[in-house]
């Protein structure tokens, strides 16, 4: 596959992305792919972290934060966030195998309030938030509430920058993520 944007190092990054890289590497242990293709752009990059902990402190918890970026990565068919987001899935979630790979497939997931969340956050990003009465009743019916509600759209925009940018760039997976390797249905 062709690459169009060699990740940076904070070496080679901007002045503004560089201890943003240096930070990020030493918090997970190797330089990923997708910092240093944003690093490209500072802005970019600090608005990926910094909505990524804002992200970390909504009413979401890490299972169901996990559910949303898999759901948006999926289907924005972005390859490498798919595999960055079962790595977190599995190893810092906790969620069950089973769940993981219906996530990765796009079907339904034997957890039905996950189910729930999965379905409300994939017809939000299909229809840009216009979900249908029914899917809003589910997932309120679950227990899910309003704050819940804006959180998954919190959760689908920071997905969108981290989607989008590998999609453009055609970022290489890091080696660290190799074992989660997933391809769209479609490609």
């Amino acid at each position: 596959m062709t690459t169009y944007f060699k990740p940076l190092t904070s070496e080679q990054a901007p002045a503004e992305a560089k201890q943003r890289l240096i930070n990020a590497e030493k918090a997970n242990g190797f330089s990923s792919n997708l910092l240093g293709v944003l690093a490209y752009a500072p802005t970019a990059l600090e608005m990926y972290q910094t909505v990524s902990e804002i992200n970390s402190r909504s009413s979401l918890n890490v299972q169901e934060r996990e559910v949303v970026q898999l759901v948006a990565a999926t289907d924005n068919g972005c390859s490498f966030c798919v595999a960055g987001h079962t790595a977190l899935a599995k190893n810092k979630a906790r969620l069950s195998p089973e769940t993981v790979q219906a996530l990765r497939d796009q079907t339904e997931l034997p957890d039905i309030r996950l189910n729930v969340l999965s379905t409300f956050a994939r017809q939000a990003l299909l229809t840009k938030g216009a979900v249908d009465v029914q899917t809003t009743d589910a997932f309120f019916n679950a227990g899910f509430t309003e704050q819940n509600a804006l959180d998954v759209l919190l959760g689908l925009s920071l997905a969108t920058l981290c989607n989008y940018a590998n999609s453009l760039a055609r970022t290489e997976l890091n080696s660290q993520l190799a074992a989660h390797q997933w391809e769209p249905k479609n490609a």
